[in-house]
């Protein structure tokens, strides 16, 4: 196991540096640099000058590149122009609401997924699967970015159920009672939005694992020892069809990523994802550089979590 876990790591360590350098150059190539938006364009070019020099900004793209990662490792991810602040500090801002937003949806994905994903294979054929079906292939048609639009006109702006914006009401003081069941409140749309679409694969792989599990050997052992069939589905069909979905955790995990860029730009929600698309409008280089390289390495380690959870559920995968 630890030489299957260790292979991993050893894989995943160049995919961040590969990662990392094709960040770094593709944000070479967009129009401005670090010093952008920092310094008057009106100085006299002679000072501008030298405050590139100064940064380093001359230097060919792999010095830069090398200063740009030794000051990465020590928390040093440049200024943002448009807030004035580190961006270290802006990106701690506004993890948490992200980190939230991703926990909550993930749970409302798993009780949407896994009655509905037991249902379906359960019952297989059968006019309740066919609902269920149904509502999956809707959501695999159906864009994250127009259903989140259509459930913020409904719920936010005709019923008034739900917030439009802003991840707590304004005047709450942190901490209080209050001041959670705001931020609650403010979260539940964003996450149910983004649960309802991204359940539809859970849905689909519980419901064919369970169709492929009831037809195996070791069920129709059990069927003809006399297990009533409540006992069938409990202890062997159940338990052994949702083995294999903890290892799409790790991809739910991904997943989030571009989904949360959508739902917190809708919904205005004060995330990673809105941080995101606010600095490519105003083209604030080092915050998208440092939000890119973070969305990257969470992909990579969500699917080393997953490769390392679906180890453990099936050992045939670290057999090599």
């Amino acid at each position: 196991m630890w030489k299957f876990i260790t292979r991993r790591l050893l894989i995943t360590l160049p995919q961040i540096i590969l990662l990392s350098v094709l960040v770094f150059i593709m944000a070479q190539m967009m129009p401005g640099d670090a010093l952008t938006g920092l310094v008057d364009p009106n100085l006299d070019p002679a000072t501008i000058a030298e405050q590139r020099e100064r940064l380093g900004l001359n230097d060919p793209w792999h010095i830069q590149y090398v200063n740009w990662v030794g000051n990465a490792l020590q928390g040093d991810l440049g200024q943002s122009f448009r807030f004035k602040i580190d961006v270290t500090d802006l990106i701690g801002q506004r993890l948490n609401n992200t980190i939230w937003l991703s926990l909550l949806t993930l749970i409302f994905t798993y009780i949407i997924a896994i009655p509905l994903g037991i249902t379906s294979g359960r019952y297989n054929d059968t006019l309740r699967d066919q609902m269920i079906t149904g509502y999956t292939y809707i959501g695999f048609a159906t864009p994250l970015f127009i259903f989140a639009l259509v459930l913020l006109w409904i719920f936010g702006f005709q019923l008034g159920w739900f917030p439009t914006g802003s991840s707590v009401a304004p005047g709450l003081t942190r901490g209080t009672f209050e001041y959670y069941v705001s931020r609650l409140h403010h979260l539940m749309l964003p996450a149910l939005s983004m649960a309802l679409i991204t359940t539809v694969n859970t849905v689909q792989y519980l419901r064919n694992e369970i169709i492929d599990t009831k037809q195996k050997d070791f069920i129709l052992t059990a069927r003809a020892k006399g297990a009533s069939e409540s006992r069938v589905y409990n202890r062997h069909v159940f338990r052994n069809s949702l083995l294999p979905i903890a290892a799409l955790f790790g991809f739910e995990i991904t997943g989030l990523i571009g989904g949360t860029v959508f739902i917190e730009t809708i919904y205005s929600y004060p995330g990673m994802g809105l941080l995101f698309m606010e600095s490519i409008t105003q083209r604030d280089y080092s915050v998208v550089t440092a939000v890119v390289l973070l969305f990257g390495i969470a992909s990579i380690l969500g699917a080393l979590l997953s490769d390392i959870i679906l180890s453990l559920v099936d050992p045939r995968i670290r057999i090599k």
